[in-house]
């Protein structure tokens, strides 16, 4: 399913700017990997998530990548079953054996990259494994967009179902959105990716993956270009 042209402008799903481009689109997201990874290596426990918010934006500067469609995102322990929505969350400090995620939303090449993915800190193997299992989850997910002709609306159905099968319970309170060129208002319109009627196109589409512990009180988090 690789996009090499501009999508269907006819259906404002699909609706691009003048200047998208497949490629810098691409090139915009992994450009934004390196920001995520640069900042979890920096983030350390006693921190507060105000704390590594304000070290995150310093790196994100210093790579060039001060510029944001959205704001940066960072929770910490509990904080991780919230959506990107709450912007009234406790300003927790990491602890020991603790598990947070990182969301970015730098403008890159003109274009919205939007990045996102949990780690873990210490020793508590659920916590690490929740983090990976966000990753793994978002594979799976991809891997079936990318070899069947699903809806956005099927395609999270599917998500719901390998979630359950790992032992993890999905949030479709996230559900994936539209990027494009920067800026590009008709994004808005586009509406959720899992609610899409239709088929999502490459380069198009930011997959969202947020899973929580079916017991205990924290979730992951994981998030890339449907490419």
């Amino acid at each position: 399913m690789t996009q090499t042209t501009a999508p269907d402008t006819a259906n404002p799903e699909n609706t691009v700017g003048p200047a998208w481009s497949p490629q810098a689109m691409r090139e915009a997201q992994a450009r934004a990997w390196e920001g995520v990874h640069q900042i979890a290596a920096a983030v350390r426990p006693g921190m507060r998530e105000s704390e590594a918010r304000a070290l995150g934006e310093t790196i994100l500067a210093d790579l060039g990548m001060g510029q944001a469609w959205h704001p940066l995102m960072v929770r910490f322990g509990e904080n991780t079953l919230r959506i990107f929505a709450d912007r009234n969350a406790p300003d927790l400090a990491l602890a020991e054996n603790d598990i947070f995620f990182i969301d970015i939303g730098p403008v890159l090449l003109g274009h919205e990259a939007d990045v996102g993915a949990g780690f873990a800190v210490g020793d508590d193997p659920e916590m690490h494994a929740c983090a990976a299992a966000a990753r793994t989850l978002w594979h799976r997910v991809a891997a079936i967009w990318a070899q069947e002709s699903l809806t956005g609306t099927a395609l999270y159905d599917r998500a719901v179902a390998e979630a359950q099968a790992m032992g993890w319970r999905l949030n479709l309170d996230v559900r994936g959105h539209r990027v494009a060129d920067y800026p590009h208002p008709s994004r808005q319109a586009a509406g959720k990716l899992g609610d899409l009627a239709g088929q999502p196109s490459a380069g198009l589409w930011i997959l969202e993956i947020q899973i929580r512990h079916p017991t205990r009180p924290f979730g992951a988090f994981y998030e890339d270009l449907l490419a």
